[in-house]
């Protein structure tokens, strides 16, 4: 006797209400993990963290009333399969989540500030971070008026083509789907193995004027240089 119609009947015994019950607890659970473990922090701005623990709640109340009953017709099954492709879905979520390469994406992104906002010059050299030295050097490029400032700052490696490995961050608006990156030129210690792309490093040194290209600028003569963890929130706004 052929397995086909055992399987076939299988198949139909799987009613859609529980198998779409399923799909909505998983992907709320998955929305749910991914805020919970602070894995949503590489994808997402904090502003926009509630939406997404939100709509996991939702899911998982959308998935209760399914289960309940309420919902569920056994004599339906068009949406049999797009539960199964949907669980099988979810699933991969959970088991392989995202881990986003930020020198990769930033090498691909068009190095441009995503705006313009007034500066501030109530804090000292040493306390700006990599983003406010950005958009002071945008505004005021003279490399003199500059050099000699101690810097402390901090980011990720980002290796530029034909230069020496800068030291970068990421700005979004939203998510990683508008990042644009921003970075720093360093003059990194003659003494040490070049960082590798990716690497979270907080550097400790003075602002210099190079010349590359025939132009001055400014870069970062990095005197201490410490590997640290990822932050927790690496995005900017």
């Amino acid at each position: 006797m052929s397995s086909r119609p055992q399987r076939s009947l299988t198949l139909r015994r799987l009613a859609p209400g529980p198998l779409k019950a399923l799909a909505l607890g998983l992907w709320g659970i998955a929305l749910l993990q991914s805020y919970l473990s602070g894995r949503l922090d590489l994808l997402l701005r904090a502003v926009f963290h509630p939406l997404v623990w939100a709509s996991g709640l939702l899911l998982l109340l959308l998935a209760a009333v399914e289960l309940s009953g309420r919902w569920r017709d056994g004599s339906r099954t068009s949406g049999r399969w797009t539960s199964l492709l949907s669980i099988g879905a979810a699933l991969a979520v959970l088991a392989l989540p995202p881990r986003p390469s930020f020198a990769y994406l930033a090498a691909n992104r068009q190095a441009n500030l995503l705006e313009e906002p007034g500066l501030s010059f109530v804090l000292p050299p040493a306390q700006r971070s990599l983003t406010d030295w950005v958009r002071l050097l945008r505004s005021e490029p003279d490399p003199r008026l500059h050099a000699g400032d101690p810097v402390r700052i901090s980011g990720f490696v980002l290796p530029i083509e034909g230069e020496e490995p800068h030291l970068a961050r990421l700005l979004v608006r939203c998510c990683l789907v508008d990042a644009v990156p921003v970075g720093l030129p360093v003059r990194w210690p003659p003494d040490q193995p070049r960082p590798r792309p990716d690497q979270w490093l907080r550097l400790e040194g003075v602002m210099v004027s190079e010349t590359i290209g025939g132009r001055q600028r400014s870069a970062v003569k990095a005197s201490r240089v410490v590997p640290i963890p990822r932050p927790r929130q690496p995005l900017e706004p």
